[in-house]
């Protein structure tokens, strides 16, 4: 064994650690009796080798990157050991079979230079897919949202952590489950819409892809993150204990009972002045011992540190080491700071016992067990380098459910009837500046943006049309003429002329506006890239003005991280297409609607405001959250959550209440028929609603209860069929228990949040009744074709019948 800078009177040693037919917690214990205190803190650390090393280039890609960098040599950090390397592939552009290589080496140096032996365990970024050189570019997380598609998502996170499988990577850090709370937020293109219920079944089926696959995934930012104050990265949140429990809550629930995941990643944030990485009552009480909770709680990135830095609850990285093992956050990521030699101080002066050092090294343990990094037939080499050699991260495969996806989450806002471009649109002038430019397709966590951008010499590694190329290929015998307009940001003015007089020529205008995703105010949306208000960035608003005064019809095409307010040029468009940063097939997708190749069938997962100001609002409110006579500030949207439009037409009808006397212990059924009216396929987003009318807390005027894809053929209908448990009425009463009360219960089926053309009553009977985590979280639903054709419904299955 070659020299070990930090000890030379220890001796490699072996035990029954490493029998894999004794049970993991005889294991565990074996190994952690024979574990020193350094060792034991190693494990509930990580080193990121490429900003060691120096290899990220000096970028940044996490907040207080290079502040937190450990001086010490690499052969120092790992001498006792280490708990999970940082980002072995999405620091820098690395082949995939490289990188490889690389991880297998440092793994091997883990396995012969230090005492037990113990290797790491990896992670990465996997928020719309691997964030690694030359691997697919999926949907935004709002995006897959707008699909309302969990059976697609999740076979897309099978793809990803099939991936991550074959490359030794072991932990996701995703998915995101943060309810939007505030739009200007620049991490809302991270999220999974304004919805609870949506965020907690698209949460589940992203989490049940990579666990399938034997990737663990890490449910963030627990919690609370996304109600900061004005919508700024880390700022404050201020949300009453009801309104932290049934709405910011639900999805992290449902994806650790439901979903199965094994991490959970801390919230930067303070909640009523308590930060998420120091609150044992969230960390302890609430995730393991109410909610029973048995994974790994890690740190988001220097969050431990940040105690000290920027929260101001510790005097030193002991202190605030201290603060958080007691909290519950069992390993500190990304690097060594605070659980290192400040914490092994903490022990050793008694001031932290040793207790719960064991605690967390034993959750650890377990989950290396878990996934066999003990066991004698281990090796160091990732399959990837023995198996599948010629491995393709953005394979067909990858494509064709990339392209599914994003077909399936452009919203058609608004039309004329100008959409899908008639033969008699002969010329088109395609202006903005999301139209050619390929990364303005990709999120924030993107490697191409999160990565990418600081290393312009490696090229994009995978192929991303723009709406421009495919729009040319979709219509070759369209005549396209092409000026950008200006930039994303910026107030240069100059390439306005040239715009106008395009869109004077042509029969019609595709103006194509957004964002560019970057990080930290790189971009104008991503981490860190929040806004003061909804106003599209830049002078993209002046260059709409103008092209709608041109007399030309203009189609808006909005590629964006979050909503956007256009309610100044709504009467004025000939049609309106949102997409959510779609992905690397996002502008295939963009012109297969447009040409009407595919019919939309996306629906808003956020609403749309009407104006930029009035923030935060959200469709989830109180009565006296919405318009009223005591208010002059219209918060009314422009364009409703759940809102979509479709080529065809469809009709609700046949409203049916299987028990309209209910106890508040049952079950019921409420079904309706779907038809469509119109003249082509199509697929509804077929929505229910509940309204609670009266009861003893101000409750929202209605919330999404259940959800599902039909797809129909002209004239067919469908009969759609919700299974509502009463547990799914529960909200946190004045004893702040979650409770089912008794009284009318209001039932609303249609296509959104402002279109509910089906109306109920069911009468709850009996005793308030309190529930717990075991309750009822997600409603099943079941479609049953009425016509000769089956109705292609499974694509709201979970798995477990078709859940909403």
């Amino acid at each position: 064994m070659s020299h070990d800078p930090c000890r030379d009177d220890l001796r490699p040693v072996t035990g029954g650690w490493a029998d894999p037919t004794l049970r993991t917690e005889e294991r565990v214990e074996a190994l952690l009796a024979v574990m020193t205190l350094e060792e034991k803190l190693a494990q509930l650390t990580g080193v990121w080798v490429a900003v060691e090393n120096g290899a990220d280039g000096g970028h940044e890609v996490a907040p207080h990157q290079h502040d937190m960098s450990d001086d010490r040599s690499f052969d120092e950090i790992i001498c006792n050991g280490i708990g999970q390397l940082t980002r072995v592939y999405g620091s820098r552009p690395v082949e995939p079979v490289d990188g490889a290589r690389a991880l297998a080496e440092t793994q091997r140096l883990l396995r012969e230079r230090t005492r037990l032996g113990i290797p790491a365990m990896v992670h990465e970024e996997c928020l719309a897919g691997l964030t690694a050189y030359r691997a697919a570019a999926f949907p935004t997380p709002l995006a897959l949202a707008a699909t309302f598609d969990p059976t697609s998502v999740q076979e897309m996170t099978s793809l990803i952590g099939e991936d991550m499988r074959l490359l030794g990577v072991h932990q996701g850090l995703a998915p995101v489950l943060d309810v939007i709370r505030d739009s200007r937020w620049g991490r809302a293109e991270e999220t999974l819409g304004e919805d609870p219920h949506l965020v907690s079944v698209m949460a589940t089926a992203y989490v049940r892809g990579l666990e399938d696959a034997g990737v663990i995934a890490t449910l963030k930012h627990f919690a609370g993150y996304s109600a900061s104050r004005a919508g700024r990265n880390l700022a404050p949140v201020s949300v009453g204990p009801r309104e932290f429990a049934d709405v910011l809550l639900p999805p992290f629930e449902a994806a650790l009972r439901e979903g199965g995941a094994r991490s959970v990643m801390h919230s930067y944030t303070d909640v009523d002045g308590v930060p998420s990485v120091a609150d044992r009552r969230l960390l302890t009480e609430l995730l393991r011992e109410e909610w029973g909770f048995d994974g790994v709680v890690v740190a988001d990135y220097f969050g431990i540190a940040f105690l000290e830095t920027l929260h101001r609850l510790a005097a030193s990285p002991g202190e605030a080491a201290a603060l958080a093992l007691r909290a519950g956050v069992d390993v500190e990521l990304p690097t060594v700071r605070c659980y290192g030699e400040p914490l092994a101080d903490q022990v050793r002066s008694g001031r932290v016992g040793i207790d719960l050092v064991d605690r967390s090294v034993r959750r650890v343990l377990r989950q290396k067990i878990d996934l066999g990094l003990l066991d004698p037939s281990w090796t160091p080499e990732p399959p990837v380098l023995s198996d599948r050699p010629d491995i393709e991260l953005d394979s067909v495969r990858h494509r064709a459910v990339a392209r599914r996806l994003a077909e399936r989450s452009v919203v058609l806002l608004a039309n004329d009837g100008t959409l899908p471009l008639s033969p008699a649109v002969r010329s088109v002038a395609v202006v903005g500046p999301c139209a050619d430019d390929p990364l303005t397709f990709l999120g924030c966590y993107s490697f191409a943006n999160h990565v990418g951008a600081n290393h312009p010499e490696a090229g994009l590694g995978i192929d991303v049309p723009t709406v421009l190329s495919a729009l040319r290929a979709q219509l070759p015998d369209l005549s396209v003429e092409h000026v950008r307009g200006c930039a994303v940001d910026g107030a240069d003015r100059s390439e306005f002329p040239d715009a106008l007089a395009a869109a004077a020529r042509a029969d019609l205008c595709l103006a194509v506006l957004g964002d560019r995703a970057g990080l930290f105010g790189d971009g104008t949306s991503g981490e860190g890239c929040d806004v003061l208000d909804l106003s599209l960035p830049g002078v993209q608003g002046e260059l709409l003005e103008q092209l709608v005064g041109t007399g030309t019809p203009v189609v808006l095409v909005t590629v964006t991280g979050r909503p956007y307010a256009v309610g100044a040029w709504s009467d004025r468009l000939a049609a309106h297409v949102q997409a959510f940063f779609p992905g690397e097939e996002g502008g295939t997708a963009l012109a297969a609607v447009l040409s009407g190749e595919v019919s939309p069938s996306g629906r808003l997962p956020v609403q749309f405001p009407r104006g930029a100001g009035g923030q935060p609002a959200g469709y989830l409110h109180a009565p006296l959250g919405g318009r009223s006579e005591v208010s002059a500030a219209d918060p009314t949207p422009l364009y409703a959550f759940g809102h979509g439009l479709s080529y065809t037409s469809f009709a609700y009808s046949e409203l049916g209440i299987a028990d309209p006397s209910l106890d508040t212990a049952g079950e019921t059924t409420l079904s309706c028929v779907l038809t469509n009216t119109g003249e082509r396929n199509g697929t509804e987003v077929v929505q229910l609603y509940l309204t609670d009318p009266v009861a003893q807390v101000t409750r929202p005027v209605q919330q999404l209860a259940g959800f599902t894809r039909v797809t129909l053929d002209p004239g067919d209908s469908a009969r759609v069929t919700f299974r509502l448990h009463t547990d799914r009425t529960a909200f946190t009463g004045r004893s702040m228990h979650k409770i089912v009360e008794p009284g009318t219960l209001e039932v609303r089926i249609g296509s959104s949040a402002c279109d509910l053309p089906l109306h109920g009553t069911i009468e709850l009977t009996g005793q308030v009744r309190q529930v717990g985590h075991d309750r009822v979280l997600l409603t099943p639903v079941e479609v049953e074709p009425l016509t000769r054709e089956p109705v292609a419904a499974a694509e709201g299955s979970l798995g477990m019948g078709l859940l909403s």
